[in-house]
């Protein structure tokens, strides 16, 4: 397992990264936010020195959950807040959905989607025009450390037909959701139907922001971040 913690804040929270990222897309909100909390950051399969897996199969979001879980249990101690960004957004929801998943107190969701097969991440479907796709992509992101090319291209032809929104409503904790107003890559409507789906739901917009909400807009992040925390990081009578 390839995990650090960062920051010495009394609230702990575990936070994934995106398809083609790394746990480097949290580090400055984690250091901005280092008085507050505590974030445990993984790099889930394909990244850094965690695991490299075979195929599709292997990088299922189900399988990026189960990295999820391991981190958690063998890292944080008591209540945590769950923060996703892009891809890790869908691997939040994905760890929810597992039976006898240790509950967070609250999501923070960045930049996220509940319907992957409507998300303009790729358009490619033969492999080689996405490896191009992949490559291009993390030029646009401007992604300082990023994911293997084969698992990013393995992951999206595992990942790309799934849809979670009709798990949204299972969801009994609260929910954080920061977006930017001009993502290309998670539109819009897409924080607007997470927030619709979620029972309890806030939603910052960023105006004039893009995907990359954690690097280019992080001041703004951490700001709000650091007014939910106390709503976040209060247990709920499914977290007790």
């Amino acid at each position: 397992m390839d995990c650090i913690q960062v920051g010495a804040g009394p609230v702990q929270i575990v936070a994934l990264h995106g398809i083609q990222g790394t746990r480097a897309a949290w580090l400055p909100l984690a250091d901005m936010l280092a008085d507050a909390a505590t974030f445990t950051l993984p790099n889930l399969r394909g990244r850094g020195t965690a695991v490299r897996a075979a195929g599709p199969g292997d990088y299922a979001l189900e399988a990026y959950a189960a990295d999820a879980a391991e981190a958690i249990e063998a890292r944080v101690r008591g209540p945590f807040i769950l923060a996703g960004w892009s891809m890790g957004v869908s691997v939040a929801l994905a760890y929810l959905a597992r039976t006898g998943a240790r509950r967070p107190t609250g999501l923070c969701l960045v930049s996220g989607t509940a319907n992957l097969p409507e998300a303009p991440w790729f358009a490619a479907t033969d492999a080689e025009a996405l490896l191009a796709e992949v490559r291009a992509r993390e030029l646009r992101l401007g992604l300082k450390e990023a994911a293997d090319h084969a698992a990013v291209v393995a992951t999206w032809q595992a990942i790309r037909a799934q849809r979670q929104a009709g798990q949204l409503a299972a969801v009994r904790e609260p929910a954080l959701v920061i977006h930017g107003r001009d993502d290309g890559d998670s539109p819009w409507s897409h924080a607007l139907a997470l927030c619709a789906g979620l029972p309890h739901a806030s939603l910052l917009g960023i105006g004039g922001a893009g995907h990359s909400v954690l690097t280019h807009n992080t001041e703004q992040v951490a700001a709000v971040l650091r007014g939910f925390l106390p709503v976040l990081s209060s247990p709920t009578k499914e977290t007790r």
